[in-house]
């Protein structure tokens, strides 16, 4: 809401990175906080998008019309869906910018250079799944331009795509004796730890994202039904879940004797003023 309240009255002409930049000066400003600014990039970035609104930098460089005919081709030839050809055109325009600022021609690439890239790009950066989506990229362009005679036909078959396990990218959860450690260490008469606990329940119990938690209503509590009643960030659609002793009784304690006095919907307020979520 604050980037739209200052958007101009032609912003859907479009909005290019200078203008969301200074918006996000402002921000700065007023707030002093450097999160506060990044923000306005990272969230109105994706928002201009999905409105049809942001438009692209416009770089020109040595390869342009290269990688203009291959998403060209993506798109016509091959039916690619859209989400691809974006994906795609964006990973090889990295590489072919990268070729053009080191001065290195496509036609005289061998496969060191293309290991170079990975090695100066990739170090530190680029997770096992951004690995293997930029080598499947390259490998489809390079056979391409290989076929156009643009570059050697040696160089796609000299990428080696790192191989892919399943479910390997799901976060790892804590031991069950650890969770368990952490609720004994809570349970004690502190204010601070009596919340906690019950914080600690929802995620440990019902799987609880930590935005889930803090967006938990008094009114998705059902105490006489014993019921809690969830909104998953992901489905978008509420869930009924049986409200587990444990869970109701911390819960319970929290609301009944610790949480402050205050007009709030939400469960889980601030400790001290000003009372909010």
């Amino acid at each position: 809401m604050r980037i739209a309240a200052r958007l101009g009255p032609d912003a859907s002409q479009g909005i290019d990175i200078e203008a969301l930049q200074r918006i996000a000066t402002e921000r700065l400003r007023l707030t002093g906080a450097a999160t506060a600014a990044r923000r306005v990039v990272d969230i109105g970035r994706p928002w201009l998008r999905f409105l049809g609104w942001w438009r692209e930098p416009t770089v020109v460089f040595q390869y342009q019309s290269q990688l203009d005919q291959y998403v060209t081709w993506m798109r016509n030839e091959r039916g690619f869906s859209p989400s691809t050809v974006e994906q795609w055109s964006r990973i090889i325009g990295r590489f072919l910018r990268w070729c053009d600022k080191t001065n290195r021609q496509l036609r005289d690439l061998q496969p060191e250079d293309v290991d170079a890239y990975f090695v100066a790009q990739a170090t530190g950066r680029w997770s096992r799944v951004s690995v293997a989506n930029t080598a499947s990229a390259l490998r489809g362009f390079l056979r391409y331009a290989a076929k156009r005679g643009m570059c050697t036909d040696r160089l796609a078959a000299s990428i080696c795509r790192p191989r892919l396990y399943r479910q390997e990218s799901l976060p790892y959860a804590p031991d069950w004796f650890d969770v368990q450690r952490m609720l004994a260490d809570a349970e004690t008469d502190n204010p601070r730890d009596i919340r906690d606990r019950a914080i600690l329940l929802l995620l440990a119990v019902y799987g609880m994202r930590s935005g889930e938690a803090a967006a938990l209503r008094l009114d998705q509590i059902d105490w006489a039904g014993r019921t809690l009643r969830l909104f998953r960030l992901k489905r978008r659609q509420p869930q009924i879940y049986p409200l587990v002793p444990s869970a109701a009784e911390a819960l319970a304690r929290y609301i009944d004797t610790v949480r402050p006095l205050s007009s709030c919907p939400e469960v889980f307020l601030c400790m001290h003023a000003p009372v909010d979520r």
